[in-house]
């Protein structure tokens, strides 16, 4: 508490979708910028029960686009997803990729996002810059991403599911250059001067996915069982980030590499829940 108290922090545990609650808290508190980042995740939950990200990423973030209009906020920073680009053959992806053919309702929330800021950044005058994030793992990392549970697999002796026999690739991004960029956007003023804003937020390092998991296995010193499956439903198989404009407009440059990431997950990991 006492560090909280020191970055003058305040906890609001409140719903997004909750009009009232965020009302209230725009009357109560004066903000210079908004970084929103709360959302109903996971590509391969989203076709079960699409309603809930209809609440959470479609009428929640309007409320958080109509606080931003009513209370005169000038610059809202927002998490999109690479997954907006589906099976973009643009390799390395840059931001003007189509994003026409999602996979996944998830996605197609994301690129609803998108399209919803640029609507207020041209009636209202908000800047939106919206952070298209590319695979983030690393320490406090979420369950169902690959690392906790290829890990979690790999230190209680289980087999590990590798969906599309093993042929993904995906751009894995460590939790503190996300953080990096999020935060260059938010406290940073850019020589780009355009109201709408999106940019790839990556490492754009790309990691075949039987590579990555030798990594976990080389780290915690354990070689597993892999049972091999097709591949799901929404899942997109190539991941790989061009991340020159948010490099030239805001000075991002990550630097952590995939195996320091690694190595400070399962570090966590054993801590946490071992």
């Amino acid at each position: 508490q006492s560090t909280l108290d020191r970055l003058n922090f305040t906890f609001i545990r409140a719903k997004i979708e909750d009009s009232e609650a965020l009302n209230k808290m725009f009357q109560t508190y004066t903000f210079d910028v908004v970084c929103h980042l709360a959302a109903q995740v996971s590509v391969r939950s989203s076709g079960k029960r699409s309603d809930g990200y209809i609440e959470t990423n479609i009428k929640g973030f309007l409320n958080i686009l109509e606080c931003c209009r009513e209370y005169s906020i000038t610059r809202l920073v927002y998490a999109s997803s690479s997954s907006v680009y589906g099976n973009s053959e643009d390799i390395p992806t840059q931001e003007i990729a189509s994003t026409d053919q999602p996979l996944s309702f998830y996605a197609a929330t994301k690129k609803s996002n998108e399209l919803m800021a640029h609507v207020y950044s041209h009636l209202c005058g908000i800047e939106t810059i919206g952070l298209r994030f590319f695979t983030v793992d690393g320490p406090w990392g979420r369950p169902d991403m690959a690392l906790f549970r290829f890990t979690d697999a790999v230190l209680k002796g289980k087999s590990i599911n590798v969906f599309n026999y093993g042929n993904h690739v995906r751009d894995f991004t460590y939790i503190d250059d996300i953080i990096d960029g999020v935060e260059r956007t938010l406290l940073h003023t850019s020589k780009n001067k355009a109201l709408y804003k999106l940019y790839n937020i990556g490492s754009s390092q790309p990691v075949e996915l039987l590579d990555f998991i030798e990594n976990i296995e080389t780290i915690t010193g354990i070689q597993t069982q892999r049972s091999m499956q097709p591949p799901q439903a929404g899942d997109v198989h190539k991941t790989w980030a061009n991340v020159e404009h948010l490099k030239t407009d805001y000075g991002y440059q990550p630097s952590t590499s995939l195996k320091k990431g690694v190595d400070a997950f399962v570090k966590w990991y054993k801590a946490y829940y071992l």
